[in-house]
């Protein structure tokens, strides 16, 4: 089925963001790991692997629209180098899926592509869970302090 060229663009617009936040939690993953701080490491991991299949739904509609995923190009990564930087440039990357993800879905109901427009809804729902776990760590840390939080990540 040929899809609508500008929500195709729009689309690759989201893959690109996806694998970047792909990179950016694997990094962070292995950071924390690397730190002793397991409880991070995995749940940085579970978000990577969440973009992931965010990606790979993306790529898959790309496809069935008839256009051509874009995977070559990612986005600027913010890696922090300890887990408040971590954490602050997630954030920054999740409020920027949300508000793109929310001109998609507009998009894609504008050109009446109301299929797509429930896969982006249903990726937007795993953003907010992923801002609301990113918030609620930083939340932690404000009410801890740091180094009592870090204390408390080191078990898996």
């Amino acid at each position: 089925m040929k899809g609508n060229a500008k929500l195709i663009e729009t689309l690759n617009s989201l893959l690109s963001a996806e694998l970047t936040a792909i990179n950016q939690y694997m990094v962070h993953s292995e950071m924390c790991a690397n730190w002793g701080y397991e409880k991070l490491h995995k749940q940085f991991e579970k978000w990577a692997i969440d973009e992931m299949k965010h990606a790979e739904k993306l790529i898959g509609r790309i496809l069935f629209l008839e256009g051509t995923p874009t995977v070559s190009v990612l986005g600027k990564m913010s890696i922090g180098a300890d887990v408040p930087r971590q954490l602050a440039g997630d954030h920054s990357l999740e409020t920027g899926a949300i508000k793109t993800y929310n001109a998609a879905i507009k998009q894609a109901g504008d050109v009446s592509d109301f299929a797509t427009r429930e896969i982006l809804e249903h990726i937007l729902q795993d953003e907010d869970r992923h801002i609301d776990g990113i918030e609620e760590l930083q939340d932690q840390i404000g009410q801890m302090t740091l180094p009592i939080f870090l204390s408390i990540q080191v078990d898996g």
